[in-house]
């Protein structure tokens, strides 16, 4: 039996003994439901000439409920609110909401069960002119960028025909309102919920349980403005008076689910003078250039700040308003970060005309990426198997030494 064979053998019959390095050792489940624009009267007589997207993901627990709150009422937003109760509900004012004020508009009942609450806003996105080809913001010069795209002014397709209630998933697609800059290009925020903990099928392959959420940021076919064009993306996330958000960069030796990816970046929030995570933003600095995401076609991306402070240009309008209302602009945190795609003297966008980038959001602790079974049990196999190997050697040479010397056959000179 040849060294490959029996290690093949060896890390089947470890994995067999010890599945739940295969398959996580996380259990845990939520019950998962959309409801689309929740309590809005739908009626002929509604006077609203555009239909708003509101789309509300409950994931309710054993003990708790995790609300998630995606809308295009302005910036494209979500909204993610944790209550100790697993019969929290979420309750929409559409008349407050359509106010210039909407503060109130968005509650979560009963109030009391609300134990963190923090919003991410996706901003704007920016066009620049790459022309030294370093794909780095910060070396370029103010006179490289186009208008800005303020994501608040776009117009957005309606969210409920892109549900699927059985795969958990919807799509956000927004295109510029001028129609003649992004052509028939478009701007998506696709969404998946999840019921249990699992891995991504398509790259870059991310860890997930259920206190998460996945978005992917796409943008297809828009004309560029320039033969050298790269793109970037702002987020601003909002956070109540004594949480802090802080980056964090992870290095791992590991690449098995994304080939040549050994990093992983985290925007987490942290109550001040307390050690425990209370939520994230979670994602490997890699984007791909292909809607058929594969390591040929994958793009670097490149993370800047995060901004801490009011400086931060925040937009006009957003459903975050009408949950955190005056609090957002009297005590809360503001928290700005761009994200750039592009490599250094790799293919401009203009080449393929697409990009996409993934991200998990969630509460508490983010998912950790570790070695799969099958790894652990080929590390195993691979270290041990020599070490055995010299053992066995270290006793068969002893045995042939004592058995020479206990021979009755003197040594001749």
């Amino acid at each position: 039996m040849t060294a490959a064979v029996t290690l093949l053998l060896c890390s089947t019959w470890f994995v067999t003994l010890h599945p739940e390095l295969a398959q996580g050792a996380d259990s845990y489940r939520r019950q998962v439901s959309f409801e689309f624009n929740p309590g809005r009267n739908t009626s002929d007589n509604d006077p609203s000439p555009v239909v708003p997207n509101v789309l509300h993901v409950r994931a309710v627990g054993r003990n708790d409920t995790i609300h998630y709150l995606w809308s295009t009422l302005g910036a494209p937003t979500v909204l993610l609110v944790y209550t100790s109760s697993p019969r929290s509900s979420l309750h929409v004012n559409w008349t407050q909401l359509e106010l210039r004020d909407p503060s109130g508009a968005v509650r979560i009942e009963p109030a009391k069960a609300i134990v963190y609450s923090t919003a991410v806003i996706f901003s704007k996105v920016f066009e620049y002119n790459d022309v030294n080809d370093t794909a780095d913001l910060s070396r370029t010069p103010a006179s490289s960028f186009y208008p800005t795209y303020w994501l608040e002014d776009f117009t957005w397709d309606d969210v409920n025909a892109t549900l699927n209630r059985s795969r958990l998933t919807a799509q956000l697609r927004g295109r510029n309102a001028t129609g003649q800059l992004f052509g028939n290009g478009s701007i998506t925020f696709r969404i998946a919920a999840f019921e249990d903990s699992g891995r991504d099928s398509f790259l870059p392959h991310l860890l997930h349980t259920a206190n998460s959420s996945k978005l992917e940021f796409v943008i297809d076919g828009v004309e560029p403005r320039g033969n050298q064009s790269r793109f970037a993306l702002e987020l601003i996330v909002l956070e109540a008076e004594g949480v802090q958000r802080e980056l964090r960069v992870c290095h791992t030796i590991d690449d098995e689910y994304t080939p040549s990816i050994f990093q992983m970046d985290k925007l987490v929030a942290k109550v001040r003078n307390e050690s425990g995570v209370t939520s994230f933003l979670q994602w490997k600095p890699v984007a791909y250039s292909s809607p058929q995401a594969a390591r040929t076609n994958s793009v670097a991306t490149q993370h800047y700040g995060p901004r801490l402070g009011r400086n931060q240009s925040l937009p006009a309008s957003s459903i975050a308003y009408a949950f955190f209302g005056p609090v957002l602009h009297g005590g809360s945190r503001v928290t700005a970060m761009n994200i750039s795609f592009g490599s250094p003297e790799g293919e401009p966008y203009d080449t393929s005309r697409y990009i996409s980038w993934s991200a998990l959001i969630g509460y508490g602790e983010a998912p950790e990426d570790g070695f799969s079974g099958m790894v652990i049990a080929i590390m195993a196999v691979g270290l041990g198997l020599p070490v055995l190997l010299l053992l066995l050697g270290g006793i068969t040479v002893s045995i042939i030494h004592r058995r020479r010397r206990s021979s009755n056959y003197q040594s001749v000179n």
